[in-house]
């Protein structure tokens, strides 16, 4: 008897517990989840400004850059204008199968690919070169006359940039050649030379560009601390050691985004100021995807076949730039996404 009293009493005592846990747990599961939607709408009211400023850019990728690829679909057609997009009948893969099977399918893409590396190796690290020797500069006059003179070539537009290409090289005025013959040398065609239009290019696009990509790793240096140089003078690191140990690496996050980018633009040449620079002679070397593109498609009016080829060429880019960046995602912490 005095057992089960005994039982009967702890059960007495632990009911008030247990039934308060359980209440507890009613309360939890009728308590109301809070509404996702209305965080995000009171987020949004809140930040309202910080939207508006971002609409202009949205705006713009989404009117000229994803509604047009509505009409992507014509690189699978046999486009005929009085008939439409949705009118035109489909031939699948037929214009991708010719462009393929063309005599100048390797033209192009080794002149693409040439133009792209060669610019890529020469115009890459020269930025980062001189961002470095900058950073090192204590005049801040000279080095801020440096930097002008640099940059300011980027906002000399493609036109204009060809045409003064065009001048200085020429055979009998241009100021190049003038130079050339002034140290018993014969003057040169460049612009009428195959073999010379790939570096024409590539160093004009080197001189209109370089200081302009400078700014972006001379922003990455100030974010250094210049703590660091100092701990590195006292334990007696010398001027490059500083530079190798302190300034690249701070560089280097910065060098793995720019070069996802270029990557991601390897077969995309721009073809303004190859087409700006482009004739009959230097044609064999001058000819890229983007210019015959432009060729066949408005030149030429074959708008399928175009459309066919410049899908190709953008999908080759896209494939790139998702193959580089999970390369320097599982090589680096550095990544676009």
């Amino acid at each position: 008897m005095n057992n089960n009293s005994q039982a009967t009493t702890q059960q007495a005592n632990l009911d008030p517990v247990a039934e308060g846990v359980e209440h507890e747990k009613k309360v939890h599961r009728i308590r109301p989840k809070p509404r996702p939607k209305k965080k995000k709408k009171k987020k949004i009211l809140q930040n309202w400004e910080l939207y508006l400023f971002v609409l202009p850019a949205v705006l713009y990728f989404a009117i000229f850059h994803y509604i047009p690829l509505y009409g992507a679909q014509i690189a699978f057609k046999d486009f005929i204008p009085s008939e439409g997009i949705w009118g035109s009948p489909w031939v699948g893969f037929e214009n991708f199968t010719r462009f393929f099977e063309s005599y100048y399918f390797w033209d192009l893409i080794k002149n693409t690919l040439g133009i792209s590396l060669y610019s890529l190796a020469v115009g890459f690290p020269l930025p980062i070169i001189l961002a470095l020797a900058l950073n090192e500069v204590k005049d801040n006059l000279f080095k801020r006359s440096v930097q002008t003179i640099t940059y300011a070539p980027h906002f000399i537009s493609v036109v204009v940039m060809s045409g003064m290409i065009i001048a200085f090289l020429s055979p009998a005025t241009g100021i190049i050649n003038h130079i050339i013959v002034l140290f018993g040398f014969d003057p040169i065609s460049f612009m009428s030379d195959p073999d010379w239009f790939k570096t024409v290019y590539v160093f004009s696009d080197v001189w209109q560009n370089t200081g302009w990509g400078t700014i972006i790793y001379l922003a990455a240096l100030a974010g250094v601390d210049p703590q660091q140089h100092e701990a590195a003078i006292v334990d007696g690191a010398s001027r490059w050691q500083r530079i190798w140990y302190i300034n690249i690496p701070a560089l280097i996050p910065t060098m793995i985004i720019l070069l996802i980018l270029n990557t991601g633009n390897l077969l995309a040449v721009g073809f303004e100021k190859i087409l700006l620079l482009q004739n009959p002679l230097n044609m064999e070397s001058s000819d890229v995807i983007a210019t015959f593109v432009y060729r066949s498609g408005i030149l030429d009016a074959q708008y399928s076949f175009a459309s066919a080829v410049g899908l190709f060429n953008a999908v080759i880019n896209a494939i790139l730039l998702i193959a580089v960046n999970q390369i320097a995602k599982k090589r680096s912490e550095t990544s676009l996404w």
